[in-house]
């Protein structure tokens, strides 16, 4: 079965047949997948009313565990985005009601965002039906592929720096 990154590894091969194009088969599909992976996605929390960007926010709250906050910084480290676009990102959601600021009762001058009971029953009903999805995206390939396909990113990914969220 042929991809669309199997037509430009041929045309380099036509054009360049000295070039040893190999690299681009792994590195072309990983970037040609996670846009379309992110279209799925998008599509997918569209019909929830939410951006993917808000989900994130909101599984990563929930999954700190009971009180479901945290800092900003400690947000700011697992979304890796800038500052000025977690401050905007929790306003929008707050206005939406999914998650509000608490007074640090550690540091009078610090915040908590916390996770609102509406915020905590939509990432609960949501991430069943989440993990459902991300499961049909990856029907077609056979269980010891998908477990081969998970190591191989792994290594990948630790090599080239991403060994944990901070």
């Amino acid at each position: 079965m042929a991809d669309a990154v199997d037509a430009i590894i041929a045309m380099w091969a036509r054009e360049k047949p000295e070039l040893d194009a190999t690299p681009m088969g792994i590195v072309g599909r990983i970037s040609r997948l996670s846009r379309l992976l992110d279209k799925e996605l998008k599509d997918f929390f569209a019909e929830y009313g939410l951006e993917f960007w808000e989900f994130d926010v909101l599984a990563t709250l929930r999954r700190s565990g009971a009180p479901y906050e945290l800092s900003p910084g400690a947000l700011l480290r697992t979304a890796m985005v800038t500052s000025g676009a977690i401050t905007n990102r929790v306003d929008r959601m707050e206005a939406k009601g999914l998650v509000e600021r608490l007074r640090d009762p550690g540091d009078r001058r610090g915040v908590r965002i916390h996770l609102t009971s509406a915020g905590l029953e939509l990432i609960d009903e949501l991430m069943p039906l989440h993990v459902a999805n991300e499961r049909r995206l990856l029907a077609v390939l056979a269980g010891d592929d998908r477990d081969t396909l998970t190591d191989l990113l792994r290594t990948l990914a630790a090599g080239l720096g991403d060994t944990s969220l901070g």
